[in-house]
């Protein structure tokens, strides 16, 4: 007894620190938030984000949280659960985070699981953040359109960020000899997906390690496409190694504490 409830103050002492959560794409995913914001502070405000909407658009890099406590917190995640891969994302676009390298640094000293970020490739374009993602064994880097308009109809943007940019940070950190895995995650909905064939030219062009495809099956206001749908698009993508969102399976896992991760994932799917 006294044990579970130590158990149970450990958990409400973790702030950085949520899940892990079951990942198609990564398998047991312990999640690193460093913007822990009540509300989302994001560069985007994309129509189909399970957060809802941006309230905080900003591409100003900053200072959210200190990540003195992270070595605290990440010990006791390792002293408690199984997890595959640690994963920097949460109530924002991780690259916001002004402390993001020594965040890394202060993890790899810690533990030699392999380290993901999710980022809407907002700041790939920033040297700064291109050379802090190198740092990381898995970057999946979102892509949901293939020009301007449907960028700006999509991702709603910050009115401060250009699209050509975008892809060609994106670019250039190929160019890096980044020898982690670059995978370019593509959100398809009813607006874009007319257009996968021009998108998938757009992505066979960047040399991505995977291509994932997804819809948004969480809690928003957008329907999601059905599995013949995203069939038909993953066609489009051949020739690329490319997963899908319907054929891929979810692992088992125990979580630290639900009612945090229900704050960043509305929903435990």
């Amino acid at each position: 007894m006294q044990r579970a409830q130590t158990l149970v103050k450990e958990n409400k002492t973790l702030k950085l620190i949520y899940g892990p959560v079951p990942s198609w794409r990564l398998g047991r995913s312990l999640g690193i938030d460093l913007i822990c914001s009540d509300e989302k502070i994001c560069s985007f405000d994309c129509i189909y984000c399970q957060l809802g909407r941006t309230k905080k658009l900003s591409v100003n890099r900053n200072k959210f949280v200190s990540t003195s406590d992270l070595e605290r917190e990440l010990k006791v995640a390792l002293d408690r659960v199984e997890f595959d891969v640690i994963t920097f994302s949460g109530t924002g676009e991780p690259t916001l985070a002004k402390n993001l390298a020594s965040a890394v640094k202060i993890v790899r000293k810690i533990t030699d699981i392999p380290l993901a970020i999710l980022t809407n490739s907002s700041l790939m374009f920033d040297s700064e953040v291109r050379n802090e993602l190198l740092k990381f064994d898995i970057v999946i880097a979102k892509l949901d359109a293939h020009n301007s308009e449907l960028f700006r109809r999509i991702n709603r943007p910050s009115s401060e960020l250009n699209f050509d940019y975008i892809i060609e940070g994106i670019r250039k950190f190929q160019y890096l000899f980044y020898d982690g895995k670059l995978c370019l995650q593509i959100m398809f909905i009813n607006d874009n997906k007319k257009y996968a064939k021009e998108i998938a030219e757009l992505a066979r062009s960047l040399h991505p390690s995977e291509v994932q495809i997804n819809t948004p099956l969480r809690q928003n206001p957008i329907k999601p496409l059905n599995p013949k749908e995203i069939l038909d698009i993953s066609n489009h993508f051949k020739g690329l190694n490319v997963r899908t969102i319907y054929e891929s399976m979810k692992p088992d896992v125990k979580i630290l504490d639900k009612e945090d991760v229900l704050k960043r994932r509305t929903v435990l799917l």
